[in-house]
This record gives C-alpha cells, sequence and structure tokens, in this order.
C-alpha cells in the first residue's frame, strides 16, 4: 500500500529563494506548454499536440534557455508535463460525459504551488538515515534542506514533492509499505448519516457535533477580505508590502480554518475504525447537493426572473462546504483500508422517512429537521438516528449479497 507522509521543511533564506526560482520555472514551462497546444489547435488545423511531444522538446528548451530550465531536475520537468496533459484528458472526460468542461487554464506564480519529483533519487534526494540529528531532503537546485521530520518514514519512498503554502514549504513523501496487520476484530457494525445540525449521527444513539470552524472564523475572514479589498488588483511582483500583508491574513485564515476542518476529520474517522468493524455511510453526491439553483424566466416578463430560493440555497451550500463531508469520507476510508475494516456506501434514498420498525416510508415521518414520528405505528425518535439505523441495515444487505 501507499502512505503519504508531509512534513515542514526549514529553508535558508538563500534556499527560499531557489525554491520560489524553481516553481516560477516550472509554472513557465506549464504555460508554454499549454499555449503550445492552444496554438497548435486553433492554427494547426485542429492539431493536437502529445505529452510525448512535448517531452521530447525539454533536451532543446534546456538547452536553449540553461538559466532557467536547465538548472532544474528532468524528470520533475516532465513531471510538470504529465499535470498539464492529466489537466487536458480530464477536460475531454468532461466534454464526453456531459458536464462543464473546465478548459485547462494558465497558472499565475502564486498559484503554481507543487513540483513533483516521480523518482527518489532522480533530482531529489530523501535522507533516510535512521537516528540521525537532523533531517535533510536534497533537491537539484536548491541542495540540502532541512526537515522538521516528526514521524518515521516506514517503508521505501517512491515519489518527492515540494509545496509551499503560504510562506511556509513542505515535502511530501509518498511510500511503498507492506500491508499493516488489522486491528483486532471488534464485532461491533455502525451506520453514519451525516448532517449539518450534527455532523455525525450513528445508529447507537450517538452523536457529534458539528464544529463549524468556518462559520466561527467568518467574522475574521470578512474583515481580513474587507481590507484585502482596500487595495487595487496587482501582480505579486508589484504589491506593497500591506497589500502582500493582506493578502497572507487572509490565506492564514482559510488555511486555519482548512486544518482545524482536517484534525476533525482524522479524529472521528479514528474513532470509527477503532470502535467498528463494518461502517455504513451514505452514497452522498456532494457536488449535486451544493449546485446553485436554476433561474426561473417568468413567462409573463421576458427577461425578468421569479423568486428561486437561491439566497437560502447559499447558505445552505456554505454549510455543506464547511462541513466537509467529501473530505472525512476519503479520511475513513484510507483509515478502514490500514486497519482492515470495511466501509460501504448505501443509496441515500428514504433513509431519513422509513420507519425502522414498521418498514413504513412516507415525508410524513419526517415532521422537522430534527423529529421523527411514524404514521403508521407511532415509533418516534430522532431523525438522524432513524437515518443511520436504516443506512446500517442497507449496509449488512449489500454486504451480505455480495459475492464470496
Amino acid at each position: 500500500m501507499i502512505r503519504a507522509y508531509k512534513f515542514l521543511m526549514r529553508p535558508t533564506v538563500g534556499q527560499t529563494a531557489a525554491l520560489t526560482e524553481m516553481l516560477r520555472d516550472h509554472c513557465s514551462l506549464y504555460n508554454g506548454a499549454l499555449q503550445e497546444r492552444r496554438d497548435a489547435y486553433r492554427h494547426a488545423s485542429k492539431t493536437s499536440v502529445t505529452y510525448g511531444q512535448q517531452s521530447a522538446q525539454l533536451k532543446e528548451i534546456r538547452s536553449f534557455d540553461p538559466e532557467r530550465q536547465g538548472r532544474w531536475s528532468f524528470s520533475s520537468q516532465q513531471a510538470t508535463l504529465r499535470r498539464l496533459d492529466k489537466a487536458f484528458a480530464a477536460f475531454f472526460r468532461r466534454v464526453t460525459s456531459g458536464e462543464a468542461p473546465g478548459y485547462p487554464r494558465f497558472r499565475g506564480v502564486n498559484w503554481f504551488d507543487t513540483v513533483d519529483f516521480p523518482k527518489d533519487g532522480d533530482g531529489c534526494r530523501w535522507d533516510s538515515t535512521p537516528h540521525a540529528p537532523v533531517t535533510r531532503v536534497r533537491f537539484q537546485g536548491v541542495g540540502h534542506v532541512k526537515v522538521n521530520q516528526h514521524r518515521a518514514v516506514v517503508g521505501k519512498v517512491k515519489t518527492v514533492s515540494v509545496k509551499r503554502e503560504g510562506r511556509k514549504w513542505f515535502v511530501v513523501l509518498t511510500a511503498e509499505q507492506d500491508q499493516p496487520d488489522p486491528l483486532p476484530l471488534t464485532g461491533s457494525v455502525v451506520g453514519i448519516d451525516l448532517g449539518i445540525a450534527n455532523f455525525l449521527a450513528d445508529s447507537d444513539g450517538g452523536f457529534v457535533e458539528n464544529p463549524r470552524h468556518g462559520r466561527r472564523a467568518a467574522a475574521k475572514l470578512e474583515a481580513a477580505q474587507q481590507a484585502l479589498s482596500r487595495f487595487p488588483r496587482r501582480k505579486a511582483k508589484d504589491r506593497t508590502r500591506n497589500h502582500q500583508r493582506a493578502v497572507e491574513k487572509v490565506a492564514e485564515l482559510h488555511g486555519k480554518v482548512r486544518r482545524q476542518r482536517l484534525d476533525h476529520a482524522h479524529k472521528t474517522a479514528l474513532g470509527l475504525v477503532r470502535e467498528h468493524d463494518f461502517i455504513a455511510h451514505e452514497d452522498l453526491k456532494i457536488r449535486n447537493m451544493s449546485k446553485a439553483p436554476a433561474p426561473k424566466p417568468d413567462p409573463r416578463t421576458p427577461g425578468t426572473f421569479l423568486p428561486n430560493g437561491a439566497g437560502s440555497k447559499a447558505g445552505l451550500n456554505r454549510s455543506i462546504a464547511d462541513a466537509g463531508w467529501g473530505v472525512f469520507l476519503t479520511i475513513l476510508n484510507a483509515k478502514a483500508e490500514s486497519a482492515g475494516r470495511e466501509v460501504m456506501a448505501v443509496d441515500p434514498r428514504n433513509t431519513s422517512r422509513r420507519c425502522p420498525e414498521c418498514g413504513h416510508t412516507a415525508k410524513e415521518n419526517r415532521p422537522t429537521q430534527e423529529k421523527f414520528h411514524c404514521q403508521a405505528c407511532g415509533h418516534n425518535a430522532h431523525a438522524d438516528t432513524v437515518g443511520a439505523i436504516n443506512v446500517l441495515r442497507a449496509g449488512l444487505v449489500r454486504r451480505d449479497a455480495q459475492p464470496a
């Protein structure tokens, strides 16, 4: 199995400048390759340029511009071209499936924050010396950079990446490991119902509070964004010092909210994996749930529109994004795989409207957001708990129906 590690780097002033130049030059390579593809399609009878053709040009590009392109790792530049190729592959996939295409865009220097090295030892070298006083990672053109390694890296390092987040620099490793021993069986199964009022309700009647990190930081974020809006839009190199501080303040607040959300997701998922052998959850289509409502043209007055509830839907969309269901489910599946647990997604339709006692299904069974009252047998319970019980039952049925 593959596991990722992320460590904070401690570059010197000179190394910070070199890392910044590396990102800048890889961004220039990415944008140049994108421009070539655009020009070839528009002006050369809709000709498509492939990754192989652009990779074959790297040798000439490096010899033509040795100061900016020749000093960096050849394999890392190939990885940057692969990123562009994957962006085009995703674009054509979305076109074929009828989704919003999202044509690949040019990257600004501040928006290009990662450089990948596909193989440890090719343009980079992770110092895996055990019990060394200082851990370092070496990058071609940068040198040996100190790393704050807060835990041991288990397995063989496969890839290395450099990532910039605000003023901080990180090294991201992927290591190939043997499948770890599964956790001891507990004999427990559980269904979970994700929500807004409560982040999670389980089939045993338990609840996990929704921390609402984004809402708690909303006032500070609003003030920081208002302060930033007072400055005219400028390129990074033309910003004043106060403008740069305002940009960093907004980024710092967003980063804090993201880290808090990740921390909550990790702790919640770890608790579930340790306590239960089987976990069932709703197969939520989060992207569809958070779409803006379609406009409603007024047939009586052409050019005008009727109210469509966009304001209230925007508030619900913010709450869905703040809960971070997608991140949580991704982390839950990863932890379950490492622990030898089973996680299963089930159809969420009518899980909160079906009575767990008699099976009667009707929207009238849920008169309010929290209350469940069966119109047939009179069963009363919390609506989210009822949903979690039905999710668990559907998950167990699906698990037992699968071929051995």
